[in-house]
């Protein structure tokens, strides 16, 4: 995908710029980040797989991509978060007020970008999916320092916040193909699946990996409150010692007995329990590309699914 990526990348610095020096150099250190990409990528690959290779996938998987930054910028505030992807946040580096209005400035250069392509079809698929995103940060915050959240109400969390910017991506391809309504239902699915899937193992991450390899700090979940799969696993399994330590951490975001804490998850099984689940919904979303014809780019969106369980960061 290299090709299309780079000029996906292309649209990005070219939509990014800005006369206001402030917005210009934080866009730049947001985009020299990195990231994985995923997101624009179920644009390109689902447009591909239905025979749509038209300029406007590019610009589409951009605007996306910008959604989601803009999503980051507005979370690390909230979350206070001092690292993402190996390097510094924005509100670290150039504090909480410039890092919140970039990221305005950014979700409304998507609008612009949605509206350039002249589909109300586009601007109803994504004018839902950030409402549904708001929705989900504020569900989240609800739920903060919460022990007794139920895993349904996680869930919910984790479709609104994570799973419908990969369902709207998905979604989008087959509108460019101007795919029938059952396919394009099934490519919505899948990203559902696929983002569902790919937050369930970022939690596990929390617990399982290592700073230098997730580009963010180890903990930073329980730091934060968020009482995450692995945790409620935990404490369901756990020893009653065990579940008020757990407790207790949840609900003052202390990571004094991290350790201990990363231990009781490991010992009772929750991080292998988190990422069956994952692969539950994984076993869904590759279900759902039985309805598209052979090509590569359906093969890379099977390899996606596997992909998004079997990683370290």
């Amino acid at each position: 995908m290299k090709s299309d990526m780079d000029q996906v990348d292309a649209v990005i610095k070219r939509r990014l710029a800005s006369n206001v020096a402030l917005i210009d150099q934080i866009g730049r250190y947001i985009i020299e980040a990195g990231g994985k990409r995923i997101r624009p990528r179920l644009v390109l690959l689902f447009s591909s797989a239905l025979g749509f290779e038209g300029p406007e996938r590019h610009e589409l998987a951009a605007t996306v991509e910008f959604i989601h930054t803009a999503t980051l910028l507005h979370d690390d505030v909230v979350d206070e978060s001092a690292l993402r992807r190996g390097r510094e946040t924005a509100n670290a580096m150039f504090g909480n007020a410039a890092s919140v209005l970039v990221g305005d400035f950014v979700y409304s250069r998507a609008f612009q970008m949605m509206v350039s392509l002249n589909r109300m079809r586009v601007l109803e698929v994504l004018a839902d999916a950030t409402n549904v995103i708001a929705e989900g940060e504020v569900l989240q915050l609800m739920n903060m320092h919460d022990p007794d959240l139920a895993v349904d109400d996680y869930l919910r969390v984790i479709r609104f916040k994570t799973a419908k910017l990969f369902e709207a991506s998905a979604r989008l391809g087959a509108i460019l193909a101007e795919a029938s309504p059952e396919i394009e239902e099934a490519c919505a699915d899948y990203g559902r699946c696929l983002g569902t899937a790919f937050q369930l193992i970022d939690d596990v991450l929390d617990y399982e990996g290592a700073t230098t390899e997730l580009g963010k700090n180890v903990g930073d979940d329980l730091r934060e409150g968020k009482t995450t799969l692995p945790l409620l696993l935990a404490m369901s399994r756990g020893t009653d010692s065990e579940r008020s330590m757990i407790r207790h951490a949840i609900e003052h975001g202390e990571v004094a007995r991290l350790e201990e804490i990363v231990g009781i998850v490991r010992r009772t099984g929750a991080i292998e329990a988190t990422r069956e689940s994952a692969r539950t919904e994984t076993e869904k979303a590759r279900q759902c590309l039985d309805i598209l014809p052979a090509s590569d780019a359906r093969e890379a969106l099977l390899e996606l699914c596997f992909r998004s369980v079997d990683r370290s960061k």
